[in-house]
């Protein structure tokens, strides 16, 4: 059977060997589990999680795809559903439900950022290949030159860690830039779910002009006196900057936004 053709468009770029994907499926551990596997492809992968005990369900965009891993990889525990990753029904997943996926790098931050939503009741763990640099700033730690808003609002929903490397040459066709693994042990985040948008918010307002104190940079968004006021309230010193902060230290900063005067530390 011929393969279908790889498009650009889509980002396509399948791994030659499912071999590689050893950090990602035993940082996992699907044996026995529900796993959701987005953008299957050519089964690289899809094949080690069936290997390891999985019951997987592949989400494949692409139609000639799903078909043509539906004819080669006939498995009692294989499901396949044609459909974009952006529009997954999250709330129909039953629970527990592990994630995974070589992801194409355009969409790569904004399906993690749904899938980290997802609280660790129904997703306990996800790992993903994504763009070095993406996984760099997604475990990057303060004081790192990767650390950014995806680094602290990542934080507040998983612990996340680096599983390896992996060069272009493993795919089909190699990309421009080496790829990595990251897995994500997901966690109950530390404000009510309507409360995540604005620290959100907070949190990029910080890092807006990365380069300033939070004064400056706080102040753009806010107003300098609105600034300072909120700073003192959370105990930090208007001097430093978004990169020195940890994950407590936003907190009390947007806890001080939100009630000026009652910043308090979470724990």
């Amino acid at each position: 059977m011929v393969a279908p053709r790889l498009k650009k468009d889509l980002g396509q770029h399948h791994l030659r060997q499912g071999a590689v994907c050893a950090p990602l499926v035993e940082f996992l551990a699907p044996r026995g589990a529900r796993v959701l596997e987005v953008g299957p492809g050519g089964g690289a992968l899809t094949t080690e999680l069936l290997s390891a005990g999985a019951r997987v369900l592949g989400w494949e965009l692409d139609l000639a795809w799903a078909a043509a891993l539906r004819a080669r990889l006939a498995h009692p525990e294989l499901e396949l559903v044609v459909g974009d990753a952006l529009e997954l029904p999250w709330e129909r997943l039953p629970a527990p439900t592990l994630v995974a996926g070589n992801l194409p790098y355009g969409v790569a931050t904004a399906l993690i950022d749904r899938v980290l939503d997802q609280g660790p009741l129904r997703v306990p763990r996800a790992g993903f290949l994504v763009q070095l640099e993406v996984a760099q700033r997604l475990v990057a730690p303060p004081g790192a030159s990767e650390y950014g808003a995806l680094s602290v609002l990542t934080a507040a929903r998983a612990a996340a860690r680096l599983l390896g490397r992996v060069r272009p040459g493993s795919f089909r066709p190699p990309p421009k830039v080496h790829g990595a693994f990251v897995g994500f042990e997901l966690r109950a985040p530390p404000l009510p779910p309507e409360d995540m948008a604005a620290f959100a918010a907070t949190v990029h307002a910080a890092f807006a002009q990365r380069r300033k104190t939070l004064r400056n940079a706080l102040g753009a968004s806010w107003g300098r006196a609105a600034a300072e006021q909120v700073l003192a309230a959370a105990g930090l010193g208007p001097e430093r900057r978004a990169q020195e902060l940890d994950l407590e230290e936003f907190l009390r900063l947007h806890t001080a936004r939100r009630r000026p005067g009652e910043a308090r530390v979470f724990s």
